[in-house]
């Protein structure tokens, strides 16, 4: 269903217009701008804080810096956006906020993400001894699994994407990029909010944020957060959950303790809950490709059904080995989001734990040189349930079972410990820094059927509930890992004292990663391995120096320009999916980079362009393989190897940020990402013989070639006594995009709209209490488009030298975004 057809391409065409712009504005501003900025330039930094563009400061360089003269391709999203965009957790930023960033469920679960950023997007990182290559960081801490990064968000101060390789000052995992999130610290001043609202699908969130007055130098602030949806698509079944829902709640205490004015002492703790459902898994079409359609008989003569021609004559039992599978006739498909399930199926929520310490110590030493420590534990659980295909995703057979019920049980704890040394001295910033990280996963995993159709398919039944038990399960794979990474690192930028205005900064970080583990339980063997009798065991070790150049110019007192040449990698691991736990390699990404930040016309027009090239080695690619042999023990398994793909995955594209501030309480915004991806044809495993190496084609899942945001913010004011009137709207568009790494197979384009109208600043005591009022919606056109697809369904299975066969052809299954979203809010601070 697409609306606004003309409204989307008028989006892109701006976009580009804004890039192909930028070389003569560029031209013009360095020429004729310049002057005037240079001659202005008091004039613009005493009128920054009442007019124009404000400052925005970012600590991607582990230190505060302006974002308009930090070398770095960085986009924020600030607190009002993220009080804007009602975005409760990172699922939220799907909706392209930021074009070259990509989130997306794994699978069609909340309960694990898979983040991605200039066309680095990891197919499946959700397991136990393999990484994303986006690394995830709240306040400095590397979050080390997919599963927990869509908890509900504290009280976030600010996002930062940083755009490209961050491998010298961030690490390992970090090729694609860096997600920061940075929560506020206490203030030691009495002072907060209380958050509440309510929405459809019974939705309804709360959250209070305290400030608690300083008391012998230590400051203490308490988050809670609450947030509940409830189902999309409804479940049937009498008991049972549907689809889409989620409930979220989580708790947050920091104390800051400043004992001498040199040492700061900051300890979080924070644990929360994430139950949800996965979006619904719903079938496209049925028999696409117009096979021949069969019907079931009963064979008299053995009580056995059988499979013959549509139109065989009553008596004919000659099996139809030509045909494919009738759709039973509960089992209805198309494009439109159902509301109500055909099927009935077991479904309870997916269950997320995440938990953990932190403490970050700050000493300074001398004027302009400070030691800090950050030290943190972190755990994540999750009991996974996902039974979100029903008869979409299989066949229908006489008295055959169907709906198979994804369940997933996984324990990670981590520990990191970091020191930096930042200082200034004459001429020169530096940071120093040593780095180690530890950590285990371990994962266990069952796929019991939980339904049987009748003779006809005109009912089903649902099996015995023992089988999805925890304690009964027929556990089809079952792993650990463990990884270790040990790091050292350093940055300087120098200052000509001759050329103030070009600023060099050398980086470099040597890493050594070590992971080793087992894989005990595959395809329910519980001693895998044919030889030793016992599990597959695999280890990694790598050492590796991951340099950073970047060369920066001041053109003008508001204009930076840079240079960057910077690498980054994704650590090597094993498939736990896969037959033996064979280790692959790091994959590896060299960037380079040119890019300009200008504020421009009294900082009334901000203008970031950044154009990057880059070229990835071994990139890990994932084949997935399901036993169709008739007669195999092993027949309707799935297993999935990981392969370093040959030569060199070319990566390129353009970003264009551009914010404009043309009336006082009047913000526009437009933001552009083009990303160009192309991976060499890799050896397939599967279909490869020794006599005969097969190539495949690989896709980059969820990387649109051309993605807009567009974002306009107006305040009004409507009394004397400081109340507002605040209008926002944001619009993202994307192309269409490939979701599964072996299929050629694009989801539709996506174009979703955000709106917010609030009444603010609306005074309730003379102490300063304020209250806010808000109306907002996410998908305020309520589009619908698929945004996975698969048509892996929809395709006969054909093994190397023999014949089709058709029986397992149904259809494409598909997942639909969530669809339109609203609410009231009211938050009071004080």
């Amino acid at each position: 269903m697409k609306l606004i057809p003309s409204f989307r391409a008028s989006l892109v065409a701006s976009a580009g217009a804004a890039a192909l712009f930028a070389v003569p504005v560029f031209a013009a501003t360095a020429g004729e701008v310049a002057a005037d900025a240079a001659d202005a330039a008091a004039a613009d930094v005493a009128a920054e804080d009442s007019a124009g563009l404000t400052e925005i400061i970012v600590t991607a360089t582990k230190r505060e810096t302006s974002l308009q003269k930090t070398p770095i391709a960085i986009s924020v999203i600030g607190a009002d956006d993220i009080k804007k965009r009602q975005v409760g957790s990172l699922a939220a930023l799907a909706d392209g906020a930021v074009p070259s960033l990509r989130v997306a469920t794994f699978e069609s679960r909340q309960s694990a993400l898979t983040v991605g950023i200039r066309g680095i997007v990891p197919f499946d990182a959700n397991q136990t001894a393999r990484d994303q290559g986006v690394g995830v960081y709240i306040d400095g801490v590397y979050l080390g699994r997919q599963q927990g990064l869509n908890a509900a968000l504290f009280d976030v101060q600010r996002i930062e994407v940083l755009r490209g390789p961050q491998g010298t000052l961030f690490g390992r995992n970090t090729e694609g990029g860096a997600l920061s999130i940075v929560t506020r610290e206490p203030t030691g001043e009495f002072g907060g909010r209380v958050v509440a609202g309510v929405g459809n699908f019974g939705s309804y969130n709360g959250e209070a944020h305290i400030d608690l007055p300083v008391v012998e130098n230590l400051a203490v602030k308490l988050d809670g957060v609450l947030q509940n949806q409830g189902d999309f698509v409804k479940n049937p079944l009498a008991g049972q959950a549907g689809w889409g829902g989620y409930n979220r709640i989580g708790g947050r205490v920091s104390a800051k303790w400043t004992p001498v004015e040199r040492l700061s002492v900051l300890v979080a703790y924070d644990k929360a809950r994430d139950e949800s459902t996965p979006y619904y898994s719903q079938l496209l079409n049925y028999n696409p490709n117009g096979y021949a359609e069969g019907k079931f008989v009963l064979n008299p003569s053995n009580s056995k059904y059988v499979l013959v021609a549509k139109n065989a004559a009553a008596g004919d039992y000659t099996a139809c080995t030509t045909c494919v599978h009738p759709l039973s006739p509960l089992v209805t498909y198309g494009p439109d989001r159902m509301k109500v399930a055909d099927i009935g199926v077991p479904q309870q929520p997916t269950v997320g734990i995440t938990e953990g310490v932190s403490v970050n110590l700050k000493f300074e030493l001398a004027d302009q040189l400070e030691l800090r420590s950050l030290s943190a534990w972190r755990t994540v659980s999750t009991d996974q349930w996902d039974n979100s295909g029903g008869a979409h995703r299989s066949v229908f057979a006489p008295n055959e079972t169907f709906s198979r019920y994804s369940l997933s049980a996984l324990d990670q704890r981590q520990f990191s410990q970091e020191f930096q040394l930042v200082g200034s001295v004459p001429h020169l910033d530096f940071v120093l820094g040593a780095y180690y990280f530890n950590e285990r996963a371990q994962e266990e995993a069952a796929t019991p059927i939980t339904n049987t159709w009748n003779a006809d398919g005109t009912a089903y039944t649902i099996n015995n509930a023992l089988l999805w038990n925890p304690e009964n399960w027929v556990k089809q794979r079952g792993s650990y890992g463990y990884a270790k990474s040990y790091a050292l690192f350093g940055q300087a930028t120098y200052t000509p004292p001759s050329i103030e205005a070009l600023k060099l900064t050398v980086g470099g970080r040597y890493t050594h990663d070590k992971r080793n583990g087992a894989l005990y339980v595959v395809r329910g063997d519980t001693t895998p391995n044919p030889i030793t009798g016992k599990p597959f065991n695999f280890n990694y070790n790598d050492k590796r120096f991951d340099p950073m150049v970047t060369l920066a110019f001041e053109a003008a007192p508001t204009i930076n320009l840079y240079a960057k040449y910077a690498t980054g990698y994704r650590a090597g691991g094993a498939n736990s999916r896969s037959a033996e736990f064979t280790a692959f390699d790091a994959e590896e990404v060299k960037s380079y980079e040119l890019g300009a930040k200008m504020d421009l016309f009294d900082r009334r027009v901000r203008l970031n362009i950044a154009g990057y090239m880059m070229d990835r080695t071994g990139t890990q690619i994932d084949f997935d393989n399901v036993d169709n042999i008739t007669g195999s023990p092993t027949k309707g398994k799935h297993t999935q190897e990981t392969r370093n793909a040959p030569g060199v995955s070319k990566i390129k594209g353009v970003e264009v940020d551009l914010k404009v501030n043309p009336l006082e309480g009047l913000t526009m915004g437009l933001s552009y990402a083009y990303t160009d991806v192309k991976v060499p044809d890799t050896i397939n495993p599967f279909l490869s013989t020794p006599t005969n190496t097969v190539y495949s084609p690989v896709f980059t899942v969820f990387t649109p070639k051309h993605a807009v945001s567009g974002d306009m913010d107006y305040t009004l004011p409507v009394s004397s006594n400081g109340m507002e009137l605040r209008f926002h709207l944001d619009a993202s568009y994307a192309d269409p995009q490939y979701t599964f790494q072996a299929e050629p197979v694009m989801s539709e384009s996506s174009f979703l709209v955000n709106a917010r109208l609030a009444l603010a600043e609306i005074p309730l005591n003379n102490g300063g209490t304020k209250a806010t009022i808000a109306l907002w919606a996410r998908n305020l056109l309520d589009e619908t488009y698929i945004y996975r697809q698969s048509d892996e369904n929809a395709l006969y299975v054909q093994d190397p030298g023999k014949s089709p066969v058709y029986t397992g052809v149904l259809g494409s299954y598909v997942n639909l975004n969530p669809p339109r979203t609203f609410g009231i809010e009211g938050t009071i601070s004080f």
